[in-house]
């Protein structure tokens, strides 16, 4: 039977072995296979493909601004939890002595409690910078949107035209993935608290968050629609879906 302290150190091991391993297997398996982001970064071509050919951009302009409303709720969202976090903190022999009563949680130290709270706290500052990051280059991709110039017809022998598609979709990709990553933090924030539960129930969770992350990302019936409508000799593009 390992000790708590034990308990505690390879739980933590196996969660930041779980995320930065999924996040370098997620990057390899983007370069061989479809995934939602990088079949997404060829849509995002095909838009700035049509978009050069039109005279009135305003609908483009507006579907980014409608991807920024969604990313600006989460980045309050997470100012909104981090202070509760840094609250809790400040409190902690409240929240030890308010676990005491909670059945299924084991006795656990102010020490623990903190620290805990502090995993969850960098977590959800990492997800706010990537939420705000996200923002900024949907706003660079807004500034090349309208700054495109206007030709009609076929641009795929013009280099220029193509060359400013092509790092268009990219801005745009690069802002959609850190939206993913904000996200995924928020994933890996429910995981972290069943640590309070029990160190073995932490690993669980975080397996299980985890694989649901790689199915959604590369075995989804979402993917599979989306998928069906697009070239496969766009995957080469892939190998760039994790640039931030």
């Amino acid at each position: 039977m390992l000790p708590d302290q034990a308990w505690n150190l390879l739980a933590l091991a196996w969660f930041v072995v779980a995320v930065r391993g999924y996040q370098a297997y997620a990057i390899r398996a983007s370069r061989r296979k479809d995934s939602l982001a990088g079949v997404l970064h060829a849509y995002r071509q095909r838009w700035m493909i049509r978009m050069i050919g039109r005279d009135m951009r305003m609908a483009d302009i507006a579907a980014v601004a409608n991807l920024e409303r969604y990313v600006t709720l989460f980045a309050s969202s997470s100012l909104l939890v981090l202070a509760g976090l840094v609250t809790l903190v400040g409190y902690t022999d409240d929240v030890v002595h308010i676990g005491k009563g909670i059945p299924f949680l084991p006795p656990q130290s102010a020490l623990e409690w903190q620290f805990k709270l502090f995993i969850l706290t960098l977590l959800f500052v990492y997800a706010f910078f990537k939420f705000t990051w996200s923002l900024r280059q949907y706003g660079f991709a807004t500034v090349m949107i309208s700054s495109a110039p206007v030709v009609h017809g076929d641009i795929s022998d013009n280099k220029d035209l193509m060359d400013h598609v092509n790092r268009s979709a990219k801005v745009l990709s690069m802002a959609g993935n850190n939206f993913n990553f904000g996200l995924r933090a928020y994933y890996y924030s429910l995981a972290v608290l069943t640590w309070t539960v029990h160190p073995a129930a932490f690993m669980i969770t975080t397996t299980a968050v985890v694989y649901i992350l790689y199915s959604r990302e590369f075995n989804s019936s979402s993917l599979a629609e989306l998928k069906g409508s697009n070239d496969s000799k766009n995957r080469k593009t892939l190998v760039d879906y994790h640039l931030i």
